[in-house]
């Protein structure tokens, strides 16, 4: 009950009023705006956060260069991937198969994890309050594929507060992907951040450049994201192009 008036009373503070829709909502000139307004939905429906990402493909070797957006603390992704939670996830998994809206508690759905590794999982939810929530699939007009999610500890989602987050994350998600690719590179890149993607632009998997580099597949990957934020790219690929457009790849 004391959930259902929280709610209620987050609500009646929110500017949109009547059914969400993807036409209600602001204008989104930058990613700033895409944040602003994802943080407002979260709260309006009572949840603690929000994550847009990319369906990582199969040959993704983490989970956080898939993210595009989030308000996820940078330390529960970083423990996400060193806990190695991205490979044996169920949600992960059911993101690949499906493009139908569901929603997690991180009890139930990690019970069909076959690595051992469910207890870490819950933990960790638990620990930045986002023990509940939905995922929403969304696509853009190239077929891209991503996902955008609210989680927080409220009861679950009424089948309305489903269709009306439902009905955004399309929007956010090619709109964040726009935004990316309209983008110009600005900020430097590290001789790091460099290497790992000149040798990502040649094929090589996140293991193979940490043996070759002689840095753990962890600090290899941390480079990647870090490169991949820098270019204000939606995946790691992305990143390598827009690296050679502006230059900074041979």
């Amino acid at each position: 009950m004391a959930d259902r008036l929280q709610t209620a009373s987050v609500r009646s503070r929110f500017p949109w009023e009547g059914s969400l829709r993807d036409d209600s909502l602001p204008a989104l000139d930058s990613r700033d705006d895409v944040s602003a307004t994802l943080e407002r939905l979260a709260e309006h429906y009572g949840l603690n956060g929000y994550i847009l990402i990319n369906v990582p493909a199969e040959t993704s070797s983490d989970f956080a260069s898939n993210v595009l957006l989030t308000s996820w603390p940078e330390e529960m992704l970083r423990n996400y991937d060193h806990a190695g939670l991205f490979f044996g996830s169920p949600v992960i998994g059911r993101l690949r198969r499906s493009t139908t809206p569901f929603a997690y508690d991180t009890e139930t759905t990690n019970r069909r994890r076959a690595d051992g590794k469910a207890e870490i999982a819950v933990s960790l939810f638990g620990k930045y309050g986002l023990s509940r929530g939905a995922y929403f699939p969304a696509h853009n007009a190239a077929g891209l594929r991503g996902a955008l999610a609210f989680g927080g500890m409220r009861e679950a989602l009424s089948p309305r507060e489903m269709a009306e987050l439902n009905a955004v994350a399309n929007a956010v998600f090619a709109r964040v992907v726009d935004l990316a690719a309209d983008h110009h590179p600005g900020a430097a890149l590290s001789r790091r951040e460099v290497e790992c993607l000149s040798w990502a632009s040649a094929g090589k998997t996140s293991l193979e450049m940490s043996e070759i580099l002689g840095l753990s597949e962890y600090t290899v990957n941390h480079y990647l994201n870090r490169a991949t934020r820098k270019l204000d790219a939606v995946n790691r690929v992305q990143a390598v192009a827009k690296a050679i457009r502006a230059g900074l790849l041979n």
